[in-house]
Order: C-alpha cells, then structure tokens, then sequence
C-alpha cells in the first residue's frame, strides 16, 4: 500500500479531426500543462481528447518511480505492481485494471453517429476484428459539460416520430412511404415492442441506403431548408441538420439526426449513455467518464470505418428524452453525479477563493484533474497543484484540497453505490 501518498500523472491526448485547434482547444491547453512543455501545441492541428488512464490504447504514466533503465512507467504497469491501491473489493470484481477511464473532450464538429456494445457484443467483436475493437469490454459513459455542450442522444418520441415523418419528405424518400405509414399507424396502445420493430426498420433502412441515394435527398434537403429559412425560422433541428451538412455533406448521419434527440447541456449537467444507445457529440467541451474500453460502432458523420448492420441490429431502440443529471451536493463545494454503473461517478468541485473541501477516504481508487486555477492538496502531506495537474489517489486516501485564488477541480472514482452492496 501506498500509505495514502498521492502519484501524479501525464495524460495521453488524441488529435482526432473534429477536435478544436490549436490553443483555441481546453484538451490542448491542459495537454501542455500536464506535459509541462508550453511548446507541444501545434496551432494548426486539432486536440480532441486528453485522456487519463490505464487503457491500451492512450495509457496514462506515472511521474515518479519510473521503470527500469529510464524507462517510463504506465498506470496500468504501476498498478500491477501494487494492486492493493485499488483496495481489495476493486481487485475482485475488475482484477488489477483501472475500471474507469477519464477524459476532456474539446469538441469543434460532429463526432460519429455512434454506439458502444455490451459486454457480450464486444467480447464478440474483438474477437471478429481486434484491429477496430481493440478490447472486449462494455463502455457505458457520462459525458460532464463544462461549457454549452450538445449532443445527439437516443431516439425522439413515437409522437416527434410521426411528426418526421409527416414534415420531412426526404425520410420518407429513402425509407419509402409502406415504412412511413407504419410509423403513422402505431399507437401507444399497440405495444413497445411493435414500436421498436418498426423504428428498428426504419433507421435500418435510412442507415443502409445507397450514397448515391442519400447524396441526392440531402441536396434536395438542403434546397428545401434554405427556400423554407426565407419564409420562417427555421426549427432547432433543421439548424443543427443544415450545420452537420456542411461539416460532413451528403452523409446519411444528417438525415439521421431526425431521428435522435437534439440535448444541450448547461455546464454542470450531465448525460449518461449505456451500451448500445445510440448518441453524437456535437459542440463544446466536456468531462468524460466510461468503463475502461475503447470500443465504438460507427455509422454515419463519420471518415472512419463504419459498421451499419452491426449498429443497426445492437441498439435498444428505447424512444424518448434522455435523463440529465444535475448532481447531487456532497458538501457546499462539490456536486457528484451517479450514473446506473458500477465502474465509475464523476465529482465537481468548484472551489471559490479562500475555501476547502474534503474528500473523505473510499475503498477505491480516484482520478483527480485540476481544470483550472492552483491550490493545495493536502494527505500525508501539501503539495501545490494547478491547471493541468491530474494526479491517482490509492483506495482508502483522504484528501484536502484548498485554495487562495480559485480552483476547478474534478475527481472520478468507482461508483460509491458498488460499495454499498
């Protein structure tokens, strides 16, 4: 055991190409600080994700206590090593892994329309294709805005449904009007599972229809929003379809935004979204938390390799708004947010000048990321911590944090309910 002894960390960043540029990106801003090279930012590519963890694929290392030879020393080889800082009952449900894995996203355009698979699609999927599911477990996820965020998220209403259908003939074109009808025909009478079977085959039929189609019902699409914009103001939706359009023209995730709900997020809200639901970032930054996998299914809004028969047959084809979390106080300056999963909660602590907050020992470990202004952490002893900091608390390390000018600060761990079981 670590005795409470607080391990900083250098985080991994990901130049996906809808990330913002530059210095203009948060990811970039905190990647910097976090490096302590100012110079790493290149102005003219874009930083999408600044990742804290023990994941393969963008593994976090350790400060201090390096490997052998020089060599730097990953979390995931850190904690292997000593697993008693994750405390025993981590241990024996998640072995010696880190079971969460925390992010900031800065998001300038669309991320792929998308979902994650559960735990038994995935194990399937790596083992089909390790090459684009590069592990075998489940990602549910909860994205924490830290400014204006929007995002795609879940299928709207059977009622929103048959609005669509009746408002934008372009659906119809492509899905062709026996499926529309159907759509018309349900009731809330006839049984959720009519429903699904029938937006199942819906979305089935949109995702899978030739370029060729889409390209042409898109232009067409685009002509009618721009003729209908001089006459009224256009609807919220129609907006966000006209910008998707620009970002990724004639791609069939433009004509799919219809059929998902439009969620902005006020900083501090949050959305979770579990395996096999099917949601697109859009706009804005985030803090991100998921189940340590790296596994996505794309199918629109995207350059990268889609799978639409697989995505179309994973999702849950649940209708209706999404739950947004607005956290819960934990004490005056801290919110936490709990969503339906074992692997993980996120805490919000806005600290103003001239204040503290504790953060009382738990039987699993944490990930703490400072996002802004400077501090001190006090455990066994203080250390001053900054913008960009992001440091591993061991199981069972109670923690102070104060501050003399101001300090955001977030904190993710596993979830507290697992505990309690």
């Amino acid at each position: 055991m670590e005795g409470g002894r607080l391990v900083r960390l250098i985080g991994c960043v990901k130049n996906y190409d809808w990330g913002r540029l530059g210095k203009e990106s948060r990811v970039a801003r905190l990647y910097a600080c976090n490096s302590g090279d100012y110079h790493v930012v290149d102005q003219d590519k874009p930083y999408a994700e600044f990742w804290m963890g023990s994941h393969d694929s963008g593994p976090s290392y350790v400060v201090e206590g390096g490997g052998e030879n020089g060599n730097k020393l990953t979390l995931k080889e850190w904690i292997e090593n000593k697993p008693s800082v994750l405390g025993d009952k981590v241990v024996n449900k998640w072995g010696t892994n880190l079971p969460f894995l925390f992010k900031v996203l800065s998001v300038a355009k669309a991320l792929s329309i998308q979902a994650h698979p559960d735990k038994d699609l995935a194990s399937r999927l790596h083992s089909e294709l390790p090459d684009v599911y590069k592990d075998d477990n489940h990602k549910p996820e909860m994205a924490l805005a830290l400014t204006e965020f929007e995002a795609l998220c879940g299928f709207i209403s059977l009622e929103e449904l048959k609005l669509i259908v009746q408002t934008v003939p372009e659906i119809v074109a492509v899905v062709g009007t026996a499926h529309a009808e159907q759509v018309l025909e349900l009731n809330k009478d006839g049984g959720k599972e009519k429903g699904k079977l029938v937006l199942q085959s819906v979305f089935t039929v949109l995702m899978s229809a030739s370029k060729d189609v889409v390209a042409e019902v898109i232009a067409k699409l685009i002509s009618r929003l721009c003729i209908k914009n001089q006459a009224r103001e256009l609807t919220e939706k129609e907006q966000l379809v006209l910008r998707l359009e620009k970002q990724y023209p004639a791609d069939v995730g433009v004509l799919a935004a219809f059929l998902l709900n439009y969620v902005k997020l006020n900083p501090g809200e949050a959305l979770y979204l579990g395996a096999n639901e099917p949601h697109a970032y859009i706009y804005g930054d985030c803090v991100e938390c998921m189940a340590t996998s790296d596994n996505v299914v794309r199918a629109g809004l995207t350059p990268k390799h889609r799978d639409v028969k697989t995505l179309c047959s994973m999702l849950t084809y649940r209708q209706g708004f999404p739950k947004i979390l607005q956290g819960t106080a934990v004490n005056p300056h801290v919110m936490r947010y709990i969503p339906p999963f074992d692997e993980f909660e996120v805490d919000r602590c806005i600290l103003p000048e001239q204040s503290t907050a504790e953060f009382p020992s738990n039987p699993g470990p944490s990930v703490f990321m400072v996002v802004e202004g400077e501090g001190t952490v006090t455990t066994s002893s203080n250390e001053i911590i900054r913008e960009g900091d992001v440091f591993f608390a061991p199981a069972n390390t109670s923690i102070t944090v104060s501050t003399s000018s101001g300090l955001h600060l977030y904190r993710t761990g596993v979830n507290s309910r697992f505990f309690e079981e």
